[in-house]
């Protein structure tokens, strides 16, 4: 059986999302967004490595804890180059909150649209998701019917495209794409609450107004 633990983090209250299956010890850690003690303190206490880290976009509050987290976890990262040019750099500073985020030692997966990739046993593949930022990834697992989103799809609320690097456009067309998936894949979000495509399809009024032009 799949477990899904969701870690707060940040002043942005993000989700880190810690990926496992009950009777295996090794994890994927999707969204390390800072707060890096105590997502090491979770892994440890549950006796748990870490298969990969997966970066669902590049902002600050996504990725402040993932060079820690590398140091004390080694494992490939994989994130869009999009995203790695420019989120290790002052262009990702968030003053006074945040000042750049330490880089990783490498990124070793370079994602891109269609990959399927196989880790703990389970596969999933990249859906780009570009509007929120410019190398957004979804990470879809087909199979456990779930969507590791980051901040394109939230329950009641769209991801914003008013940021440096984001577009409006891009994001329509990103969502219309999430849309394509069938209704019972659970959505996880990069900040509050898990949801479904089906109950985001039919109740959230940003996809019910949304010019899809």
């Amino acid at each position: 059986m799949v477990h899904i633990e969701t870690l707060v983090v940040s002043l942005f209250d993000s989700n880190c999302f810690v990926i496992r299956h009950e009777d295996q010890d090794k994890a994927l850690v999707v969204d390390p967004g800072d707060d890096a003690p105590q997502i090491i303190e979770y892994l440890r206490t549950n006796g748990l490595t870490v298969a990969a880290h997966l970066i669902t976009h590049g902002h600050v509050d996504h990725v402040s804890a993932l060079a820690d987290l590398v140091a004390a976890f080694p494992a490939p990262v994989a994130m869009h180059p999009a995203d790695a040019r420019w989120a290790f750099t002052e262009r990702a500073a968030f003053p006074p909150y945040y000042d750049a985020p330490r880089a990783p030692p490498r990124i070793e997966r370079e994602l891109a649209e269609g990959q399927e990739w196989t880790d703990i046993g389970l596969t999933y593949r990249i859906i780009e998701t570009p509007g929120h930022s410019p190398g957004g990834v979804a990470f879809y697992f087909p199979a456990e019917k779930m969507l590791f989103g980051g901040d394109t799809l939230f329950r009641g609320a769209i991801g914003r495209s008013d940021l440096p690097g984001a577009r409006p456009a891009d994001l329509a067309a990103s969502l219309k794409r999430l849309l394509t998936l069938p209704d019972d894949v659970t959505v996880y979000c990069g900040h509050g609450p898990e949801t479904t495509i089906g109950a985001e399809r039919r109740h959230n009024p940003f996809l019910q107004s949304f010019d899809w032009a």
